[in-house]
């Protein structure tokens, strides 16, 4: 069940530096919202924020309010670790565990859910979730080998099983294919595309093309200058970001102009 997220007046902080200020939107269920901005503007933090992985840095908090389908994530009665099941993420490098076999790799998440999964129950998980990375073909009879030998793009499928066999609500994605090269980088966007099907998809990324193509909505953000908090500058329908934005920043941004 895909899920809306709120953000509502929203301060993230690392220490006393307030690194992203006011941030107000709605990012729509079953649909891939991009977040795109120069460096530094407090895309990657703010995407940390929306399941708690923020607060693990020392230091770290946020003020103000993220809704997930009108529950508050940060009430103090809610587990961040229940948080985080409904609210998968996928890094900018791929990390699968380097030790563990493919299929291990696959249901880390979801033993840690459920101790006593039988077998026959984790081959299923193991192979839907392979299947909805569109890796299963590469990888069925290789399953105990270990992740390592895998390659990049494979490995962010890999870590794109993971995070969907626990079946989450949303997937945040930091930067996904910036570590690949274009032929992997495709068959990931292909993937985006297959999952908002079934996922609220949250992206980051410095790809223009990228934002455009995979993308329904679009936020644009920007920093004032070093030193100075992230803003919202403008969230609107990708195909307006990119044609008729409502900033002149947008617009300078996406034609090349800076950042």
């Amino acid at each position: 069940m895909s899920k809306s997220i709120d953000i509502c007046d929203l301060d993230v902080y690392y220490g006393d530096f307030l690194a992203v200020e006011g941030i107000n939107m709605t990012i729509p269920a079953r649909s891939v919202t991009a977040f795109i901005g120069p460096s530094g503007c407090g895309k990657s933090t703010l995407l940390r924020s929306l399941n708690r992985m923020h607060e693990v840095i020392p230091g770290a908090r946020v003020e103000g309010k993220v809704l997930l389908d009108g529950q508050s994530i940060y009430d103090p009665e809610v587990d961040p670790v229940q948080v985080r099941r409904m609210v998968g993420m996928v890094f900018q490098r791929p990390n699968p565990f380097p030790t563990m076999s493919i299929y291990e790799n696959v249901l880390a998440g979801s033993r840690l859910n459920n101790k006593k999964l039988k077998k026959a129950a984790a081959d299923h998980i193991a192979e839907k979730a392979l299947k909805g990375a569109n890796l299963w073909d590469e990888v069925h009879d290789r399953l105990n080998k270990p992740a390592s030998g895998l390659s990049g793009g494979q490995q962010q499928r890999l870590c794109i099983a993971r995070a969907i066999a626990v079946e989450p609500d949303v997937l945040l994605m930091d930067e996904p294919c910036s570590a690949l090269d274009p032929i992997s980088t495709s068959a990931i966007e292909d993937l985006i595309h297959e999952l908002k099907a079934e996922y609220t998809i949250v992206i980051v990324t410095h790809n223009m093309q990228q934002a455009a193509r995979v993308s329904q909505d679009t936020a644009f953000f920007n920093i004032a200058g070093a030193g100075k908090p992230g803003h919202l500058i403008e969230m609107n329908p990708t195909t307006k970001v990119f044609s008729t934005p409502d900033e002149p920043a947008t617009e300078a941004y996406i034609s090349g102009r800076f950042g």
